[in-house]
């Protein structure tokens, strides 16, 4: 591993979604990905300042212009599902190499 590879994985990667009331809240993105077939992008991402460790995971769409980022959520139960399943996909993997690596 590299020291860039190795600063990145210290390094989370932080972003901040507007509420319903225009607060700011900090969310850590854990994974980016692209469904086969689409050039959708889509991040998964999760509350920092959780009260309580919890294991909610949120999914958007987005799209990057410059240093501007556009989020969208996902209305499409069938676009829902191909990105949960890919996710799914995407972390058994992730838990396969941390085991082989071990």
């Amino acid at each position: 591993m590299t020291k860039e590879e190795q600063l990145q994985e210290e390094e989370p990667e932080i972003i901040y979604i507007p509420d319903e009331e225009g607060n700011e809240e900090e969310f850590e993105v854990i994974m980016k990905f692209e469904v086969d077939g689409s050039d959708k992008k889509y991040m998964m991402v999760v509350p920092v300042d959780a009260e309580e460790e919890s294991d909610e995971v949120y999914a958007f769409r987005y799209e990057e212009d410059g240093d501007d980022l556009q989020l969208f959520t996902i209305d499409n139960e069938e676009e829902w599902n191909i990105v949960e399943e890919t996710f799914n996909t995407l972390m058994d993997e992730e838990v396969e190499e941390e085991e082989d690596s071990n």
